[in-house]
């Protein structure tokens, strides 16, 4: 079940992005005290009470009307605000109430969506924010986002309009794995569910953005259930491009969050794209099992033909050496083109010709065994030492790593903490060299390996008090 999205929504400059930061914990929109400044729309997860929730931050549904940019910055925040579960009302407590904040209250009350009320930069005590009770949205709740001002009693209120957690799975769903199907528009996403099923269950035309909403579809195969996700492309006609792109980039990363295994589809035709590489990092940072997809090979043969050769001419041994150098160099492109995505396994298919389909789903189910497989902390530790034997650790200013144990923390994805003298003296590469390692040793194909470093209470054969952190 995808966590609950919390649209921030207001006119222009009253501190969404401030907020948004906040709450999300770290900096990722930009903010600078000017209107307009939000013009792509940001969406991150995020932690609040325990609550896992998805925010977005919009650009002003009103106001800067003098900036050409407004047409489009409000059609993202519409979408923004038609996909919310939750609606959080910001409005600017030091230069008070205006018409757009008039404008603003009347869209969160049509809209019909839970709400919480929220006057923002109240780090003086002098304001009053009981004017704004005029929005008929209630009194806000007073709060300083760049100033950490009253943003826990905010979360309570958020967390009391939330809607109610999704009921446990079931143990009829406990083994269904959910695969969501993403890539970029046309590059066949539905046909590859079709072929999947074996029939036309998902609309497909040679027209971009067919899918107007993601699709479950269950299925099962060899006894096993699954739950293919066919994410949309675009829901409804826009006079933006980019408001297009922003609802699919939202809805694609919504269902990254709900799957086991995302196959990743790419147009092999084509070759891998920048928004290839989004998409593609956009299921990294989700942390979950991947598999690429070279869908339309068959395109890649015909136009890869040797020049002057007559295909029907040649042998089959000729046809598929010369297929398995196509595939060769392909992969080079591949890797070279998304090196964050080299756990992923790499399929070529061909949904028009059956090509590579039967190989899905055996895939799917292998590396979704991996997401959420766990390793014995003894059999991890012995591992350990293994890695460490054959590389040692590295060494920084006359002072060596040393890693006295480790144990898995989590699964989906695959989460090692190792405990160190100072988790300082663990270099990047190191670090990369213990998630290869691991993956060769345990066959952790197909998933992200997460693997963090944490101090120990022994640091270079001296015990640290217990009370210390």
């Amino acid at each position: 079940m995808a966590s609950p999205l919390i649209a921030i929504i207001g006119r222009t400059n009253v501190g969404k992005s401030a907020l948004f930061n906040r709450l999300v914990g770290r900096r990722i929109a930009v903010v600078e005290d000017r209107p307009g400044v939000t013009r792509d729309r940001l969406y991150a997860a995020a932690g609040l009470g325990g609550r896992k929730v998805t925010l977005v931050d919009t650009g002003g549904l009103i106001g800067g009307e003098e900036d050409a940019l407004v047409d489009m910055v409000a059609e993202h925040a519409k979408i923004a605000l038609e996909e919310a579960d939750l609606l959080i009302v910001v409005v600017d407590g030091q230069e008070g109430l205006t018409s757009h904040d008039l404008q603003v209250a009347d869209i969160a009350r049509k809209s019909g969506k839970p709400y919480v009320f929220v006057a923002n930069k109240m780090e003086k005590t002098r304001l009053d924010s009981s004017q704004f009770t005029d929005m008929r949205l209630g009194l806000p709740l007073d709060v300083s986002s760049i100033h950490n001002v009253g943003i826990e009693d905010l979360i309570d209120a958020i967390l009391q309009e939330l809607p109610s957690k999704a009921p446990e799975k079931g143990e009829e769903e406990v083994d269904r794995i959910a695969v969501a199907v993403v890539g970029r528009p046309n590059v066949g996403k539905s046909s590859i569910v079709n072929a999947l099923l074996g029939e036309e269950r998902v609309i497909v035309s040679a027209v971009p953005g067919t899918t107007r909403e993601a699709v479950d579809v269950p299925l099962s195969r060899d006894g096993q259930d699954y739950l293919l996700v066919d994410t949309a492309g675009l829901r409804r006609r826009s006079r933006s491009k980019e408001a297009i792109e922003f609802y699919s980039a939202l809805r694609t990363a919504k269902a990254i969050e709900r799957a086991d295994a995302v196959l990743v589809l790419i147009d092999a035709a084509e070759g891998v794209t920048m928004q290839d590489q989004r998409i593609g990092g956009m299921a990294d940072d989700g942390g979950r099992a991947t598999a690429i997809l070279a869908n339309k090979w068959d395109l890649v043969r015909v136009r890869g033909a040797i020049p002057g050769a007559n295909p029907k001419a040649e042998s089959a041994r000729q046809s598929q050496r010369f297929d398995r150098l196509l595939r060769k160099d392909f992969e080079k492109h591949v890797r070279e083109r998304l090196p964050f995505l080299d756990y992923a396994s790499l399929l070529f298919t061909s949904a028009t010709e059956g090509e590579g389909i039967g190989e899905i789903l055996p895939l799917c189910t292998t590396i979704a065994d991996n997401f959420s497989r766990r390793i014995a902390t003894g059999t991890l530790n012995r591992a350990l030492m293994k890695a460490t034997v054959k590389h040692a650790p590295p060494s920084r200013k006359g002072r060596r790593l040393k890693i006295y144990y480790a144990a898995q923390v989590a699964v989906q994805p695959p989460t090692i903490a190792c405990f160190v003298n100072d988790p300082e003296l663990m270099h990047w590469s190191y670090r990369r060299y213990l998630v290869n390692f691991f993956r060769e040793e345990f066959g952790f194909d197909g998933t992200p390996i997460r693997v963090y470093v944490r101090p120990s209470h022994e640091r270079d054969g001296e015990r640290e008090p217990r009370g210390r952190r």
